[in-house]
C-alpha cells in the first residue's frame, strides 16, 4: 500500500520542482547614464517591457541626448555596484522595499520621472 502512496505523490513532487525553476520575467537592460548622486538611467534594450513603466521617449535637458524606454534606476545602492555606465545587463522588475537601504545626497541630476526597482538576474 505505501508503494502506491508513493506513486500517487510523484506526480504532485515533480510538479512542486518544475514550479521551482519558473523564474520572473527577466528583460535585458543598458546602464546608459551615470548622473550625480545615483541618479542613474537604464534603457530597456528589449522592447517588449511594458510601455506604462518607462519613459517611451525621454531627452536629456543638460545634453539635449533622447533615449528610449528608459527608466530612472529607484534602488542604486542594491544594483550598480556590479554594473557599470554603458554596460549591458538583465534584470526583473520588483516591489519597491517597506525600508530604504542607503542614504542618497539629493543634488539634482536629470532622470527620467518615471522609476522602477529592479533586481539582476542571474
Amino acid at each position: 500500500m505505501k508503494k502506491y502512496g508513493i506513486l500517487l505523490l510523484l506526480p504532485l513532487l515533480v510538479q512542486c520542482k518544475s514550479a521551482e525553476k519558473i523564474s520572473p520575467t527577466c528583460y535585458q537592460g543598458k546602464f546608459v547614464l551615470q548622473g550625480i548622486c545615483m541618479n542613474y538611467v537604464i534603457e530597456a534594450i528589449n522592447k517588449d517591457i511594458d510601455t506604462s513603466k518607462v519613459e517611451v521617449n525621454w531627452k536629456n535637458p543638460e545634453t539635449g541626448k533622447s533615449y528610449q524606454h528608459v527608466f530612472a534606476l529607484a534602488n542604486p545602492c542594491s544594483v550598480t555596484a556590479r554594473i557599470k555606465e554603458g554596460e549591458i545587463f538583465t534584470f526583473k522588475i520588483m516591489s519597491p522595499p517597506k525600508e530604504a537601504t542607503c542614504a542618497q545626497c539629493l543634488a539634482y541630476s536629470p532622470t527620467p520621472n518615471k522609476k522602477l526597482y529592479i533586481e539582476i538576474c542571474p
